[in-house]
């Protein structure tokens, strides 16, 4: 099989600029939208918007990888490394590993990259993981780095990296890349044709034995934070969550080819569906903020729970609207208590009703998200 890597002029990728000259127009023009809408908000809701944002993209990197993290403990780890009173909740090391990590992207945006730099990321990232062989470090192993799919006597080889006694020079010459295409660099690169060719490029490399997707994606983050000037917020690991097959499927499609357009086009779909999803984000938190100002007081212990439930499924609330049996489920209450205490949020305003009977279904009054939507 004919690899990337293999071919002669890697890695000189090829593509046509003129098919992303939309595309950065338009992130350009978005990128501006995300910071006005930020501005809305204040300090201390700024702190906690960058916690939900970073805790949502830290549980969606991870599960596009299998592994399914608690948002909550994520959160309380990020509450700490920020600084913040936070609760005693448990943290696992690979949550509060992820946190860390998010936080070091958000808060070293504007550092060129180093090995140093990866190397820390990929030891908070592997915190308490004692299955591989080197943390902190490039792949040393001499077996082949190989993403395989299917039975052990007839596996599928999706891709097969570079031997391991070439990361360190392929990887000297990416973070030469990655530095000389920023902005301030001898060869600037627009935004999203410089995060599509990164996270490509490094995840063709695989220099690390575990934690290539996280860091891959963490280093597209950090690429657009450089050439927007500020940490991006950006839902990217969300947005790829949702259709991973989609994102699997480019990736080995065009780590065959040096020819990537039609990859830096999804790529800069991408980001742009993650821009319009933390612009949706960013909206729906200053709605729960106004929401929890005007209704202060009003609600009863049951009432807070289901409120509170309801916030934590984000902008599309409850899959088809809350029942009077969630609620039930949810406070453990009697079905005559459910109804009174639901029939009591809508007459506040704080809930809307849709159907009847079995089939009513109730969901925060927010008017202006529904404007977006």
């Amino acid at each position: 099989m004919t690899w990337n890597w293999t071919q002669e002029a890697w890695p000189r990728f090829s593509y046509d600029a003129a098919a992303l000259e939309h595309f950065e127009n338009r992130f350009l023009l978005v990128s501006g939208e995300v910071i006005g809408a930020v501005r809305h908000v204040s300090d201390d809701e700024r702190d906690l918007l960058r916690i939900e944002l970073l805790s949502e993209e830290a549980v969606k990197t991870s599960q596009i990888e299998g592994e399914m993290l608690d948002r909550l403990s994520v959160q309380s780890s990020l509450r700490r490394q920020f600084g913040l009173d936070a609760d005693s909740r448990p943290v696992r090391p690979q949550e509060r590993g992820i946190a860390e990590m998010m936080v070091g992207v958000y808060d070293t945006w504007a550092i060129p990259l180093n090995h140093q730099t990866l190397f820390h990321w990929h030891n908070m990232l592997m915190a308490g993981n004692r299955h591989i062989g080197t943390i902190g470090g490039y792949r040393a192993h001499d077996d082949a780095m190989q993403i395989v799919s299917g039975r052990h006597d007839k596996p599928i080889i999706h891709f097969e990296a570079p031997p391991s006694r070439q990361v360190p020079e392929e990887m000297t010459a990416y973070v030469e890349w990655f530095n000389k295409s920023s902005p301030g660099g001898a060869l600037p690169l627009p935004p999203l044709t410089r995060a599509g060719i990164g996270h490509l490029y490094f995840e063709s490399i695989h220099p690390f034995e575990d934690g290539n997707g996280r860091i891959g994606r963490a280093l597209a983050e950090k690429s657009l934070a450089q050439n927007i000037g500020q940490p991006s917020l950006i839902a990217l690991a969300y947005t790829i969550e949702r259709d991973r097959k989609a994102y699997y499927d480019q990736l080995e499609r065009h780590q065959r080819t040096l020819d990537i357009t039609d990859w830096l086009v999804y790529f800069a779909e991408t980001i742009l569906k993650a821009q319009q999803t933390t612009i949706k984000r960013i909206a729906f938190y200053i709605e729960k903020a106004k929401f929890h100002d005007r209704f202060r007081g009003q609600f009863n212990e049951r009432q807070e729970k289901v409120v509170a439930r309801i916030f934590r499924e984000g902008p599309t609330g409850f899959k088809g609207g809350l029942s009077a049996e969630n609620y039930i489920s949810i406070t453990r209450t009697s079905r005559a208590t459910a109804t009174r205490d639901l029939h009591d949020l809508v007459q506040k305003g704080a809930l809307t009703r849709t159907g009847e009977r079995r089939h009513t279904r109730y969901a925060l009054n927010l008017p202006a998200i529904k404007k977006t939507e």
